[in-house]
C-alpha cells in the first residue's frame, strides 16, 4: 500500500510541473501570436446591425459568456464609470456571427472608447479597440499583457469566460482612474513570478561564476564581476526586480528573488572548492 501511495505522489508531482511548464510556455507563446496578430477582432471585420438590440447597452452578450445577474451588474457599473469618468468601456461577446462593424455607430466608439471583444473560437478569447486618448494612459504594451493574462486558455478554464471579462474590465477601469495610468497590468501572475525567479537565479550564477578568483592568492575577482555587470546586471534588475516593483507593492517576492540571485551567486562561486579536493585531502 505504502508502495503504490509513493507512486501515486511521484505521479502528482509530476503532473503539476509538466502543468506549470505548460503555463509558461502558454504565457510565453501567447505573447508571440499577440505581437504577430496585433489586436485585429473580428468583430470590425463585417457588418450585421440586425444582431444588435435595439436599445443601446453597453454589453452585448451573444456568446452567453456572462450570466444574466452579473451582466446586469457589469451593465449598471460601465453605465456608472461613464457618467463619473467620460471613459466609454463597452464589451461584445461572440461565437458564432458578429455584428461587425456596426458596433461602431450603434455605440458611438470614439477615442475615449474601448471596446472589449470575447470571441470563443480561438486560443485567446480576449481582443480590444482602443481610441488614441487612451493610449496616453496605458501604452500598447499594456493592452498585450492585459490580453495575454485573463485571456489565455488556462485562466479561462479555471474562472471561466465571465470572469476574465469582468476582471480585464476592472483592471482597465483601476488603470483609468490611477494617476498618470498604467504602463503594465498590475498584479503579479504565479508563473510570471517564477520567470523573474528563475532570471534572477541565472544572473546570481553568472555574477558568481565571474567574480571567481584567476590567481592562487585571489580572494574575489571584482574586476570580473563588473565586466560581466551588463550580462547578470539585466537578468536580475531589468527581467529579476523590475517586472515585481512595477505590478506589486508587495514585498515577499521581491525578496524572494533577491535571495534567489544571492544564492546563484554563492553556489557559482563555491563550486570550485566542492569540485577540487583540499590540499588536506591530498596527503
Amino acid at each position: 500500500m505504502q508502495k503504490s501511495f509513493t507512486k501515486s505522489e511521484e505521479t502528482s508531482s509530476s503532473q503539476g510541473a509538466v502543468s506549470l511548464m505548460q503555463r509558461l510556455l502558454v504565457t510565453l507563446g501567447t505573447c508571440l501570436l499577440i505581437c504577430a496578430t496585433w489586436f485585429t477582432p473580428t468583430a470590425l471585420a463585417v457588418n450585421n446591425p440586425e444582431l444588435l438590440p435595439n436599445e443601446e447597452t453597453p454589453v452585448v452578450d451573444l456568446a452567453n459568456f456572462l450570466p444574466n445577474g452579473q451582466e446586469t451588474n457589469l451593465i449598471k457599473d460601465l453605465e456608472q464609470f461613464e457618467v463619473d469618468t467620460g471613459w466609454k468601456l463597452r464589451v461584445l461577446t461572440q461565437y458564432d456571427r458578429t455584428p461587425g462593424r456596426a458596433v461602431i455607430k450603434y455605440w458611438g466608439l470614439d477615442d475615449k472608447s474601448i471596446l472589449l471583444v470575447a470571441d470563443g473560437r480561438g486560443g485567446n478569447i480576449l481582443a480590444f479597440s482602443i481610441g488614441d486618448e487612451v493610449y496616453e494612459l496605458m501604452p500598447r504594451t499594456f493592452w498585450i499583457e492585459l490580453q495575454t493574462r485573463f485571456g489565455n486558455m488556462y485562466y479561462v478554464r479555471e474562472n471561466g469566460e465571465n470572469n476574465a471579462i469582468v476582471d480585464a474590465m476592472n483592471v482597465v477601469k483601476g488603470c483609468l482612474t490611477q494617476e498618470g495610468g498604467c504602463n503594465v497590468v498590475p498584479g503579479l501572475p504565479r508563473e510570471q513570478w517564477i520567470l523573474t525567479l528563475i532570471s534572477s537565479l541565472v544572473g546570481g550564477i553568472i555574477f558568481g561564476g565571474a567574480a571567481i578568483p584567476r590567481k592562487d592568492d585571489g580572494v574575489f575577482a571584482w574586476q570580473w564581476a563588473l565586466i560581466m555587470s551588463p550580462l547578470w546586471g539585466i537578468l536580475f534588475l531589468a527581467f529579476g526586480i523590475g517586472p515585481v516593483v512595477t505590478r506589486t507593492p508587495e514585498l515577499l517576492p521581491l525578496v524572494r528573488n533577491v535571495i534567489g540571485f544571492m544564492l546563484g551567486a554563492v553556489v557559482a562561486f563555491l563550486s570550485p572548492t566542492f569540485m577540487n579536493p583540499t590540499t588536506s585531502e591530498e596527503s
